[in-house]
């Protein structure tokens, strides 16, 4: 029986040796990462919001809005329930639930956990196959060259011969970590995910407060309608009383026509305010998603009197306010990429086997003579690239600290919109305040001037002037209430909402498939 030559003993040892060795050194290496390590940048916030200071409302007047106390309570989840008005409710429940906005940020959300686990893929081998089979045959007419041309052009007599062939190959290749350029790039793109969901946050936080702002936009709309018909019937009564008095003698017919213009000019804007009404409820119906034919709202009165608000202390801001986590996270996705970039100055390894059987026989197909298998490793190194390297690593820098100044920028505009509103409701609560006495004041002046008109003593002239001032103190009186509920929903949206940075997917969470994907915000 003729024997296998075989490996002898000592060159077998030595293989094993530096085959160990070979992984021990591929596992240390494993271990090292390159490219700087992140802290996010320190950002210096006051102590506290200068226009919710008590130095701010110690000339205020009665009565006049304050934040809410203590200052360090937060707004919580359903934010807009703060303002009591169950039509808001409902709408910004079927918001967060039918925005196609806030669709589309979702999707983008799961693609980029998607890529995560793209990424991540990078850690580990990949295997191929190709399976194959093959049967040939080949005529005996070629067996002989020619065979049996001296007898005549007769037949060899001899069978074709056919062959079989069954391989099942595998192929392995891997290209270990050694310098952290695959860590890196998940680490990247986890980053990305996490500012993919703090956008998400932020586009849902500007659906939820747009469609509170149309809301008190159209009750307002509302208001307006509800003192035109006021006037409208207040202006009839007085047409009917000038007819009267100029039936009577007491005054004259141009009375009459003065009352009648300014019945007409009241009608024409009352019908008017019917136009901004239906673009507001237009607008709300598509934030729902819903068709705008399909979606009315009914007319009501701004009745629900204005919410103290939370605003808390700067600091508390930074963990708030989803577009600031999202430039943060920016921040660390942008140090991720000078990592990846500093890997390319080293070498890489790439790792190859592989392996399978192939017989010409099935019979044979599994057995050990039917094995084969290779290995193989191989190392490649950028020895000259003309600085391109250096040059990517540059412009990964430059765009890391172009990250962190947007990041600065954001905080330090999320502090002026707190302070911008939390001022505007203050002047506005003021401004309320006196403009009720100025109505007041006008109704006074009306109620004389039409008296006064009724005896003779005075012109209908004066009583035009007196409708014109009560009416326009009345438009201003509905125009700075929906002012100020307006800039309540502006000064929660800059406060973050109801939203934490706690409630941001974990990096880890980003590439999981069993946690919850959507971030919340309900």
């Amino acid at each position: 029986m003729k024997r296998e030559p075989s490996i002898p003993v000592a060159a077998r040892n030595i293989a094993g040796r530096v085959t160990r060795a070979t992984a021990v050194c591929v596992l240390l290496l494993s271990g090292c990462m390159v490219g700087p390590k992140y802290h996010a940048p320190a950002v210096a916030a006051p102590p506290a919001y200068k226009e919710s200071s008590p130095a701010a409302y110690s000339s205020a007047l009665p009565g006049t809005w304050q934040p809410a106390q203590p200052q360090d309570a937060e707004l919580k989840g359903k934010w807009w329930e703060t303002f009591n008005e169950p039509e808001l409710n409902a709408l910004e429940d079927q918001l967060n639930i039918n925005n196609q906005n806030i669709a589309q940020y979702f999707e983008n959300f799961m693609a980029a956990r998607a890529q995560v686990r793209e990424a991540h893929a990078s850690y580990f081998p990949t295997v191929t196959t190709v399976p194959s089979y093959s049967r040939t045959r080949i005529p005996s007419t070629l067996g002989n060259g020619g065979a049996g041309a001296g007898t005549g052009g007769s037949s060899s007599g001899k069978a074709a011969n056919s062959t079989t062939n069954l391989a099942l190959p595998f192929d392995v290749s891997w290209a270990p970590d050694l310098w952290g350029r695959i860590r890196s790039t998940v680490h990247e793109f986890q980053y990305a995910a996490q500012v993919s969901a703090a956008d998400l946050e932020n586009e849902r936080l500007t659906e939820q407060a747009a469609l509170a702002v149309y809301f008190f936009q159209l009750r307002g709309q509302d208001a307006l309608q509800d003192l035109y018909n006021r006037t409208i019937e207040a202006d009839r009564k007085a047409l009917e009383l000038t007819r009267v008095l100029v039936e009577t003698g007491i005054d004259s017919p141009e009375a009459v026509a003065q009352a009648e213009v300014t019945l007409r000019n009241a009608e024409e804007v009352g019908t008017g305010i019917a136009t901004n009404r239906a673009l507001y409820e237009h607008a709300m119906a598509t934030l729902i998603g819903k068709p705008a034919s399909e979606f009315s709202m009914p007319v009501k009165m701004l009745t629900t009197p204005m919410p103290a608000i939370p605003v808390g202390v700067p600091s508390q801001l930074l963990q708030r306010r989803p577009d600031i986590a999202a430039a943060e996270r920016t921040m660390a996705e942008a140090n991720a990429i000078i990592g990846i970039g500093k890997a390319a100055y080293y070498p890489t390894l790439n790792l190859t086997g592989g392996g399978g059987l192939e017989s010409s026989a099935i019979s044979t197909f599994f057995s050990g003579p039917a094995m084969f298998w290779s290995l193989g490793a191989s190392a490649s190194q950028t020895i000259f690239d003309a600085g391109l390297r250096r040059a990517t690593v540059a412009q990964y820098t430059a765009t890391y600290n172009a990250d962190v100044a947007a990041y600065k920028q954001t905080v330090l505009t999320g502090f002026q919109q707190v302070e911008d509103y939390i001022a505007s409701l203050r002047v506005l609560s003021q401004q309320i305040s006196r403009q009720d006495a100025a109505v007041e004041a006008a109704q006074r002046y009306l109620d004389i001037a039409t008296d006064r008109y009724k005896t003779g003593l005075d012109p209908y002239l004066n009583v035009i002037t007196a409708q014109n001032t009560l009416l326009s103190d009345q438009q201003t009186q509905v125009t700075l209430r929906v002012s100020q509920r307006m800039a309540a929903v502006q000064l929660i949206q800059a406060l973050g909402g109801g939203w934490d940075v706690s409630q941001l997917p974990s990096p880890k969470q980003t590439a999981s498939r069993n946690s919850n994907p959507q971030p919340s915000g309900k």
